[in-house]
């Protein structure tokens, strides 16, 4: 079987959580699989060595419009045995078998951090996949309910597949730590996720705001570019003497996390929570929401603590930090749990709904 592939954003150089998903299940299903043929369309040609040789790139060179009009148009015209689309966005015209990835449905939940235009055409993209797709891959059962009750899906044509996550190396050198003004304290708490809303970093600021314990000893980082709506957060963050860093290098991100107290993310809402992974694969024990996708993503191995509750953030917080024999237990369960969850897994079960897709059209 041929399979087709739309791997524009598992080439773009900056990624995040979707892009790095593709990236890591392209390489893992066209390296590993002897039996199908790969295809990848592409915007621009991919840095050397990006892809495994044996997947073949079809570089489309259309600037505006290249989902609908370049890579509709080629696989429209050319069609694979199977088109798979990681991230949302189905083209007008495509092959008679597709599989579309959704990740979130955050424009359903924060509508305001999007612009008219940008959510007419998430509501758009993601009501047409629901309607036309052969298969739709959910990253978490959260986002699969969420298909079936805000947009009417076949709850029959929808697959969860969970994110992998990063083993990471013990043997690996670790990053020197960076400099911040206010200064690192000796322990810290540390988030991971772009500066808006939908993280709650406003309640978890109140709640570190709350402690009595010096910032001489312990910081709170928050690990982020702004993102919409990010400067009354920023501005917030300063007067409680919370470090925001800004994008920095993954090495830079990965000594914070590994090295702090605790990792906090009492997220309003989402998809399927990578960072609670990252961090307990670092060995770092968590609090984060009960609420969305983060209670599955987290499994065991943390504190689930309501997110509109800032003395139960701090209350959470407090005892993480006071109580050795729960961090401990905590680093253990988070370990096994993210040990659960690895790119191979999710690599071999999109193949599998790949393959079921393929099997569905030729019956109908």
């Amino acid at each position: 079987m041929l399979i087709g592939i739309d791997a524009s954003r598992a080439a773009r150089a900056q990624r995040t959580g979707t892009e790095n998903y593709a990236l890591q299940v392209i390489r893992r299903m066209t390296a590993d699989d002897g039996v199908h043929r790969w295809r990848l369309y592409l915007q621009a040609p991919p840095p050397p060595g990006l892809f495994p040789a044996r997947a073949e790139t079809r570089v489309i060179g259309v600037p505006r419009l290249w989902t609908h009009i370049g890579l509709g148009w080629e696989t429209w015209r050319r069609p694979p045995d199977a088109l798979f689309v990681p991230a949302h966005v189905l083209p007008i015209a495509h092959p008679r078998c597709t599989v579309v990835t959704i990740h979130d449905l955050g424009h359903r939940y924060f509508p305001e951090a999007h612009t008219p235009a940008q959510r007419a055409y998430l509501e758009w993209s993601t009501r047409r996949a629901v309607r036309h797709a052969t298969r739709l891959i959910a990253v978490s059962a959260a986002t699969r309910d969420d298909l079936v009750r805000l947009y009417g899906a076949d709850a029959q044509r929808i697959r969860v597949v969970h994110h992998g996550v990063d083993a990471p190396s013990d043997a690996a050198p670790t990053a020197p730590l960076p400099r911040f003004d206010p200064p690192l304290a000796p322990r810290w708490l540390v988030a991971v996720g772009t500066v808006q809303p939908r993280k709650n970093y406003a309640r978890l600021i109140e709640a570190f705001a709350a402690f009595s314990r010096p910032r001489e000893e312990l910081s709170l980082v928050i690990i982020g570019r702004p993102g919409w709506n990010a400067e009354p957060i920023i501005a917030q963050a300063r007067a409680a003497g919370v470090i925001v860093t800004g994008h920095i290098p993954d090495d830079a991100r990965d000594a914070l996390v590994r090295g702090a107290a605790a990792y906090v993310l009492p997220s309003l809402y989402e998809g399927f929570g990578m960072p609670i992974l990252e961090a307990q694969a670092l060995g770092v024990p968590v609090v984060t929401s009960s609420t969305s996708s983060c209670p599955e993503a987290a499994g065991d191995g943390a504190l689930l603590v309501d997110p509109l509750d800032v003395r139960a953030i701090a209350a959470a917080m407090h005892r993480v930090l006071d109580d050795d024999t729960l961090r401990q237990s905590l680093i253990a369960r988070g370990r096994a749990n993210a040990a659960r969850f690895t790119w191979e897994r999710c690599a071999a079960a999109t193949l599998s709904v790949l393959e079921e897709a393929a099997t569905a059209t030729i019956r109908e």
